[in-house]
């Protein structure tokens, strides 16, 4: 129906997973009342913590955090 194929080569495999697997689908609502806002750059403590429930190693944590870091 919206021939996505050809339109932008995103195909379904044969386990219906979406190809490329970098592909994204989804539904998006929007409201004229909703706030929208940012929640801004992280600090070394919640790394710290987000490690220690994580079980991973802080340098692991910040590898994965790094964009959200603040300096």
């Amino acid at each position: 129906m919206l021939d996505v194929e050809n339109q932008i080569g995103v195909k379904l495999t044969e386990s219906l997973a979406m190809w490329p697997a970098a592909s994204v689908s989804g539904y998006y609502f929007g409201n004229s009342d909703s706030k929208y806002f940012g929640l801004g750059k992280i600090k070394n403590d919640q790394v710290t913590d987000f490690s220690e429930r994580k079980g991973i190693s802080l340098e692991k944590a910040k590898k994965w955090l790094q964009p959200n870091i603040a300096e």
